[in-house]
């Protein structure tokens, strides 16, 4: 073969990454460098950035999902830049949305006799502010026609004191009174014994968990149902209950499908959830339904144009990709109510199979043992004497990879300091066996090791924020 001369110009672009200008100085990192950069060497140094950084797989504190299938990702990719407010620039992906909509209202067996109402949110707590504006103005709505004065005394919200913060956030922002039924060891959920001791003419709602972030339990919604409607009897101050299903929603009606919690109950009008949890899309995407219209006030409702014509919109946020709620659109068409059962189904035996593996240890006292959530939940056993607690074990644990939380519990149990695993779709079998194996080596590690302590040890939150 003959060869002529090269044209050298592009040789530039030939240029090792490591090799380069960008690479031999500290770029700044809080305010614009000068001139741009190739985009291969941005793409590798905002990489290295990240080098050392946790491994989402390895992350058992986080609900939210860490896996989706190449597919999905690659539909997502193609949608990232659609923004799902333009409702008549992209009507396919606001029929999109409404198809989820009604998807999720069949699976919290919305009645064919109301009129639901539903919208996508960028994750469950705007969901959940959602849920609680609509509370706050249907209350203020019926206390007015009573004649009550709203302004002697600020609205209420009764709630347990296992909620997830977006609530407190939600009290703060909207000026409400959070009443906190104190979780005990005999109540890990809801106090049932206590909570409509909580009620007054004041109480805008009441909200019942399914899947308490602490230690993955359901209250016991269709209980207090019951309680409320006895209450609701014998008074013209009506109270009803929004169901922050942040985690339950999309896995109890396909594991658990006679556990009744949802729009069966007469006195549940609002329901929210993560789609970004066990709708198994990654993050954010959320959904919040009411049962009927009549729940949803109207001034909460803007109207948007539409090919020509007006759609309701009530979301707080804005502008945002459309990509997610396209992710939770292909899951529906993909895994079906069978598939979604079959990888909750196995979910579920891995948290069973964990509980039993730690328990086996003869260390721990299994708080929650996947039975509902598939969340596993321990704590030292009182009788054990040992010289290392879970705060040491977490550091170890986190030496293989493995972020695992550690984290005292809510008020009135703040002395119990427990460990949390969340078993999401992605922690497989194998990956079970794994964390088995490097936590036996962890625990011989720190029963043979030389620790020393702090003369006062305080309870602290590790690797728990959500």
């Amino acid at each position: 073969m003959l060869y002529g001369k090269e044209n050298r110009d592009e040789a530039e672009f030939l240029e090792p990454i490591f090799g380069s200008e960008s690479e031999q100085v500290d770029l700044p990192k809080y305010k614009l460098g000068r001139e741009s950069i190739e985009p291969r060497v941005a793409y590798q140094l905002v990489q290295d950035e990240m080098l050392d950084e946790g491994n989402a797989r390895l992350n058992l504190a986080t609900f939210c999902q860490t896996y989706m299938e190449p597919e999905a990702v690659k539909l997502m990719s193609q949608t990232l830049e659609k923004n799902a407010i333009d409702k008549s620039e992209y009507p396919r992906t606001t029929e999109i949305e409404n198809r989820c909509v009604n998807m999720i209202a069949d699976l919290w067996n919305a009645s064919e006799n109301e009129q639901f109402m539903g919208t996508s949110t960028i994750g469950s707590s705007e969901a959940c502010m959602l849920g609680g504006m609509a509370m706050k103005f249907s209350w203020r709505k019926r206390a007015e026609k009573l004649g009550l004065d709203i302004n002697a005394k600020k609205p209420n919200l009764v709630i347990s004191s296992g909620y997830q913060v977006c609530w407190e956030k939600f009290c703060v922002y909207w000026d409400i009174e959070m009443r906190e039924v104190p979780m005990d060891k005999n109540h890990m959920s809801i106090n049932l014994d206590k909570v409509m001791d909580y009620v007054d003419e004041y109480t805008i709602g009441i909200v019942g968990i399914m899947g308490i972030t602490y230690t993955g339990r359901y209250d016991d919604i269709k209980a207090l149902d019951k309680l409320v409607e006895e209450h609701n009897k014998h008074t013209d101050y009506k109270v009803y209950i929004h169901v922050d299903a942040a985690s339950g929603g999309l896995y109890a009606p396909f594991v658990e499908p006679h556990l009744k919690w949802d729009f069966r109950l007469k006195n549940v009008i609002s329901i929210n959830t993560s789609g970004h949890k066990y709708g198994l899309v990654y993050p954010g995407v959320g959904w919040v339904l009411w049962r009927d219209k009549k729940y949803l006030p109207e001034e909460l409702i803007f109207k948007v144009s539409y090919l020509g014509g007006e759609l309701p919109t009530m979301a707080i946020n804005f502008s945002h990709s459309a990509a997610q709620l396209i992710g939770q659109y292909y899951n529906f068409v993909r895994y079906g109510f069978d598939g979604y059962k079959a990888i909750h189904e196995r979910t579920h035996k891995v948290a069973m199979y964990l509980a039993k593996a730690i328990e086996k240890t003869g260390l721990f006292e299994i708080v929650n043992g996947g039975s509902q959530l598939p969340i596993v939940c321990y704590k030292l056993r009182e009788d054990i004497n040992c010289d290392w607690d879970l705060y040491d074990l977490a550091d170890r644990l986190l030496m293989k990879g493995w972020q695992v939380p550690a984290y005292p519990l809510p008020k009135n149990l703040e002395d119990n300091i427990i460990q949390r695993i969340v078993i999401r779709a992605d922690f497989g079998m194998n990956m079970a066996y794994n964390y088995v194996q490097d936590m036996q080596e962890a625990i011989e590690f720190l029963n043979k090791a030389h620790l020393k302590y702090h003369n006062n040890p305080k309870n602290k939150v590790q690797g728990f924020t959500h």
